[in-house]
């Protein structure tokens, strides 16, 4: 009954491995209930929900594309039943691609686009009623990243879509600040993790990292657990930037 996210319910999405598996083990050391979601890979999505219910834990899997409205809306539906409705969510989904503009096709940039940025706001229009209609408050966590105010080579789908989900999360924490619902962002450096094939060598910024070493996960949910935590209430509308001194805001 102490622990200080007693009684709260997150969902985290992209939850199955490295920073989104971190957060939601975080989140659920600290007492919430956990949905966690991933788009394809059950078997990883299980095993974070294993793991939080051997530790004594809530936690269910919700499996669903952020991208997709109605899958969403399910999600939504699943929290609703299961837990009650949401007090946190974390928009963690992305997808990590290196093209060169000239070689980038326009459905490349759009599946970049849809998942970390359509996904938030889409999460956003489903989830956040159910904090609304709480009336308790909550948090809204969106993951960006260094890639966007460095300017990496390769990426440029992914930078628009991390420089729009931190314009979203301002917008929000004004709109959204009379419910007494904080809107941040969160933006790794380079983070310790297993990379897919398909995001080819980690990026390189062109600047050392001053701390010496790359980041890990833990560092990052730690983050967020602030943010999202009773600790966070009066921090909106702002990156927090998690780097070792990558760039200096």
């Amino acid at each position: 009954m102490s622990l200080p996210l007693h009684g709260k319910v997150a969902l985290v999405t992209g939850a199955g491995r490295n920073i989104g598996r971190a957060i939601a083990l975080t989140l659920a050391c600290d007492g919430a209930a956990v949905l966690v979601n991933g788009r394809s890979d059950k078997v990883a999505v299980e095993g974070v929900v294993a793991e939080i219910e051997k530790a004594g834990g809530k936690a269910a899997a919700a499996m669903g594309d952020v991208s997709d409205p109605k899958a969403t809306a399910k999600l939504a539906e699943q929290a609703q039943k299961q837990f009650g409705g949401v007090d946190i969510l974390v928009s963690n989904a992305g997808l990590r691609r290196q093209t060169p503009f000239l070689d980038m096709s326009f459905d490349e940039w759009r599946e970049i686009m849809s998942v970390a940025l359509d996904g938030a706001f889409l999460l956003g229009k489903a989830f956040i009623p159910q904090m609304v209609a709480k009336g308790k408050g909550g948090a809204f966590v969106a993951m960006s990243g260094v890639s966007t105010h460095v300017g990496t080579l390769n990426r440029c789908h992914v930078s628009a879509s991390k420089a729009g989900l931190e314009g979203l999360m301002r917008a929000l924490a004004r709109e959204l600040a009379p419910h007494k619902i904080t809107c941040n962002a969160v933006a790794p450096g380079a983070i310790d993790t297993a990379r897919a094939a398909s995001a080819g060598p980690r990026p390189l910024a062109g600047r050392p990292i001053p701390l010496g070493r790359l980041g890990n996960v833990e560092e990052i949910a730690a983050m967020v657990r602030l943010l999202v935590g009773p600790e966070g209430a009066f921090i909106t509308g702002q990156t927090i930037h998690v780097n070792g001194g990558e760039f200096l805001t």
